[in-house]
């Protein structure tokens, strides 16, 4: 459960991970909190996703996509052992940083109330996912079911609000138009 509720001394930062390691990242920041015991002061964890619906070789797949690849976002109050214990966990590459014109020195720069609102906003939506279509016009695909069973066509046309593809197939010497939904097709 995310809080939003903002102490003066806790806030939201960004940091910087190896891009595709944000999961792992968490987990291990996670358990080096556990094991650190400044769960206190390291509130939450969060790598923020969005479901999607991948069709890929005639199956649908859900899928949590990370929505800001190479990011993770940690709340906690700020203090050298945390900024430690956050800083040199392994994939971590850094904080979202501003350099201090005096010191010249790079500083963690907390999120505004309103961007971390947005971050989770978009974070929770109840809407359906977004389907990720593996399939382009030209392309061609076999047929995997139905009544055109094992029959190669291209794709003329693509519905991606529908699911649905137009392929031609080679039928006693024509070109027929078909609709298939993505799951009867396979790319070749």
């Amino acid at each position: 459960m995310v809080d939003l509720n903002n102490n003066s001394d806790d806030q939201w930062y960004i940091v910087h991970t190896y891009s595709g390691q944000e999961d792992r990242v968490k987990r291990n920041l996670d358990i080096r909190i556990s094991t650190m015991d400044i769960a206190d002061r390291i509130l939450e964890v969060l790598v923020p996703t969005q479901d999607e619906v991948e069709i890929k070789d005639g199956q649908r797949k859900r899928i949590a996509k990370t929505v800001f690849p190479g990011y993770v976002l940690v709340k906690m109050m700020m203090d050298d052992e945390c900024w430690h214990v956050v800083r040199n966990t392994p994939g971590v590459t850094g904080f979202v940083s501003a350099e201090d014109e005096t010191e010249m020195r790079s500083r963690p720069v907390p999120l505004t109330p309103s961007e971390v609102q947005k971050i989770l906003d978009y974070n929770n939506t109840d809407e359906q996912p977004k389907i990720t279509i593996a399939y382009s016009v030209g392309q061609t695909v076999r047929i995997t079911e139905g009544p055109f069973l094992d029959f190669m066509g291209i794709i003329e046309e693509v519905y991606g609000d529908r699911s649905k593809v137009k392929v031609l197939v080679s039928f006693f010497g024509r070109e027929t138009p078909v609709e298939l939904d993505f799951v009867q097709i396979e790319r070749i």
